[in-house]
């Protein structure tokens, strides 16, 4: 069994922890919590030892009815991979302690490429995370890219890309950021981040990114242009998305046309937190016109990059090197049957 600790069990910690316990090749040995709230009381709840930073705030955790199993470097100790998801740049100022007891690391898209030098996705680059001791997983945009992208690479071959990424302007409960009535371009400059940080995975990837961020809280909406190598055919494209093992096709017979509507459909469906884990591309905005292939993909910013993480830990244990067996690994513990 792989052990493994999350250090940070917030929005993408506490789904990572669950889809790990899920794994039939893994457990949870510890998360950490920087005070008590909500997700503390979870974790407990699930039974997920739970550790802090500073020894000294055991007794508000403790005056809460939580009980505190250590210190982080206690839970550490214990682990054989860590899966860092604290805020955005704190996990290149853990990744010392990291290297001090000699413990791998999984980081996230909030980290720079540079803290591990090294960043994932299953369908792209498997192999090379295989006995690494620090990976980093892309942010859940960067994520959608890569699998839509290299999989028309794949088959057609890609010239260049322009995305468009319009982003939630807050997680669901985020309420630090209040109401917003705007459309803010994030950035003003072009390409945005999502560009150069896909090539850190695809680095052959000819891209221009644009983004803004809009007043909802769902997800992300992608609108894709592809210039390909080949000449595409839509119904080839159409059998690529169904056989996917991370991309769902939204039929037009669903009467689906935005995030709310699918989100709504994932709590149906009866998946954990109305999680989407794939790509979410509507069957209605498949489009080619030449060489050029266009659509639109939803992203669930708090789900997508789980499974990942999941594929990350077992490339790196070194427990299974074929990336799509451990990616049929992680999608059939979690029931994970694409929409």
């Amino acid at each position: 069994m792989i052990k493994v600790a999350v250090n940070g069990y917030g929005t993408i910690g506490k789904r990572v922890a669950d889809a790990v316990a899920a794994q039939p090749d893994m457990e949870i040995v510890g998360v950490s919590k920087t005070r008590p709230n909500a997700e503390a009381f979870v974790a407990q709840e699930r039974g997920y030892p739970l550790y802090i930073a500073d020894i000294k705030k055991k007794p508000a955790f403790e005056a809460g009815g939580i009980a505190v199993a250590g210190q982080i470097e206690e839970m550490l100790k214990q682990a054989d991979v860590v899966v860092d998801a604290t805020p955005g740049g704190v996990g290149a100022k853990n990744r010392p302690m990291y290297e001090k007891l000699g413990v791998k690391a999984v980081f996230q898209g909030g980290e720079k490429h540079e803290v591990a030098g090294f960043s994932f996705n299953a369908h792209c680059n498997y192999a090379g995370a295989v006995g690494r001791q620090f990976v980093r997983v892309v942010s859940c945009n960067t994520t959608g890219l890569c699998r839509l992208i290299n999989m028309m690479d794949r088959e057609y071959g890609v010239s260049k890309v322009w995305a468009t990424m319009v982003r939630r302007g807050a997680d669901p409960g985020d309420v630090k950021k209040g109401p917003v009535d705007a459309v803010v371009l994030n950035p003003v400059t072009i390409p945005s981040h999502h560009g150069p940080d896909l090539q850190t995975v695809l680095p052959h990837i000819e891209i221009v990114t644009f983004a803004m961020i809009v007043p909802t809280t769902f997800m992300h909406m992608h609108v894709m242009h592809i210039r390909l190598r080949s000449a595409p055919v839509r119904e080839r494209i159409i059998e690529l998305i169904r056989a996917h093992p991370r991309m769902g096709l939204v039929r037009s017979s669903t009467g689906i046309t935005s995030t709310a509507e699918l989100k709504e459909f994932a709590m149906d469906l009866g998946r954990q937190r109305s999680d989407i884990w794939e790509n979410c591309i509507f069957e209605e905005s498949v489009a080619v016109d030449g060489d050029d292939f266009y659509c639109f993909q939803a992203i669930h910013q708090e789900a997508d990059v789980v499974v990942e993480n999941v594929d990350a830990i077992r490339a790196m244990a070194g427990a299974v090197r074929d990336p799509e067996e451990s990616i049929r690994i992680t999608n059939e513990a979690l029931g994970f049957i694409p929409i």
